[in-house]
Formats: structure tokens, sequence, C-alpha cells
């Protein structure tokens, strides 16, 4: 029998629904956003573990001797654990030219997740295609061809060298900004040469305003900064509020012969 009765949803029900659902989507994409974020954070940091144990390698290989860091921006490029200049790399030929690419061969290795930047043409426009690389071996680990810039930015040559900082102090590979990427090097002023009122280059932000950092003993860290890294010049003055983060970085490189 029909009792005349209609079946449906009111307008008033129906706008009740969909209030319901827009706050849910408004509580859960927030927590989406950082899980991404956070994926992202274990697989760089992942990487970096990856390039440490190729550097491990190589130096087993090669009787202590850390895997070379001498391509360095301005100057004859020589044989080094990367090449390339990393902004303007349209390709992996640079990566996969490197003396640690036969210890793991993936090239997404060196790319970080986070990491958006675009290759930058010769004339310096920005094209479409994204970056193969985000990371940079530190200068003090064997970072130095010449014997003059040995003796002003002192380097350890071998593995069982490192001290002051001590292995578990020694940056390896470091997570860093986009926009000094001039290299496969990071570079920081020494006690002995530099002005240690600028950053040469300088670690990225995308991580939460951090970044993710390698030690000569193994371990990988994630640190987070007090203010923001952002590059507007090269090199780029430490500001009072950039100063505890620059000299936190510092602290991992060696400083004295």
């Amino acid at each position: 029998m029909n009792s005349g009765k209609k079946n449906g949803f009111s307008l008033v029900e129906v706008l009740v629904v969909i209030a319901v659902i827009a706050i849910l989507a408004a509580m859960l994409l927030p927590a989406l956003s950082n899980s991404k974020s956070r994926t992202q954070t274990i697989v760089c940091m992942n990487n970096l573990r990856q390039l440490s144990i190729c550097w491990y390698l190589y130096a087993g290989d090669h009787h202590d001797l850390m895997v070379p860091n001498d391509n360095i921006a301005g100057g004859a490029p020589g044989p080094s654990w990367c090449q390339g200049t990393g902004i303007l790399e349209t390709n992996t030929t640079d990566i996969q030219s490197g003396l640690l690419f036969n210890y793991n061969r993936s090239t997404a290795l060196y790319h970080c997740p986070a990491d958006v930047s675009r290759v930058v043409s010769l004339s310096g426009a920005r094209l479409s295609q994204m970056r193969n690389r985000s990371y940079n071996l530190s200068q003090s680990v064997n970072g130095e061809p010449t014997a003059w810039l040995a003796t002003h930015i002192p380097n350890f040559y071998k593995i069982s060298q490192i001290s002051t900082p001590d292995s578990s102090q020694c940056l390896v590979f470091i997570d860093e900004n986009e926009d000094t990427m001039l290299d496969p090097h990071f570079g920081m002023p020494t006690a002995n040469y530099g002005n240690t009122n600028q950053w040469w280059d300088m670690p990225s932000n995308r991580h939460d305003q951090g970044a993710n950092l390698s030690f000569a003993d193994g371990h990988v860290e994630h640190w987070r900064w007090a203010v923001p890294k952002v590059a507007q010049f090269n090199p780029m003055p430490v500001t009072t509020a950039n100063r505890p983060d620059y000299d936190r970085v510092r602290a991992l490189i060696r400083q004295n012969p």
C-alpha cells in the first residue's frame, strides 16, 4: 500500500552531510600532507644512507682513501665522486661518470623527492625539467685538489684520519639548497680562509624547514633550522637570525690543518 510518503533527503539533510564531509576533509588534508612530507624525509634520508655506503665501499677498495671531491666551480674538473653543476644537468651523464656510481647504479639516489627545483639553461632561463641531483659532498672529506687549497681549507684524505670533528660529527653528504648547487662540493669558510660571515653553500629548507645530513660514522640526521634557508645571493651574508644555524653546520667542517 502506498502511504504517500516520499523517499529521499531533504535539503537540510543534504546540506548537513555536505558540511560534515567538508569538516572531515579539512581535518584529513593536513594529516595527508604531513604524511607525504614525512615520507619524503624518510626517502631522502635513505638516499643519503645508500650514498654513504657507496662512499665507504670506495674507501675500502682504495686502502682507506676517500673518494675525491675535486670538481669545484671555477676550477678544472678532475676525477670526483660526481661531476657537473646540478643546476644545468639535463641528463644523468654527470652522475653516471662519477666515481661512486658503480657502487650503486641507481640515479634516483641522487635526487631528494622533496626537491622540486628545475634545471636552468646557460642563459639563466628556468626549464620545465626537474633536476637530477640534490646532494653535495662536504669539503672536509678529500675535498681540495691543490696543495694551496688544502693548506687553507683543510680536509681529511683517509677515513682513519678523521678527527676534530670526529666521525660522528664530520659531515659527509648534505641535502643542499637548490639555489647554491653550483658544483658537487659543499663548502664553508674555515678558520684559515674565507669570510665566516658568509654562506658559500647553504643547506636545503625543503624538509619542514630543515635538511638531511650524513656523517662519517654512517648515520644520518634530520636537522630543523631556526630560520628558513633562502639563498638570494652567492655568497649569502650570515644574518643574526641565521648565525645559530650557520655555526651549527660549520662545526661539522674541519677548521684547522
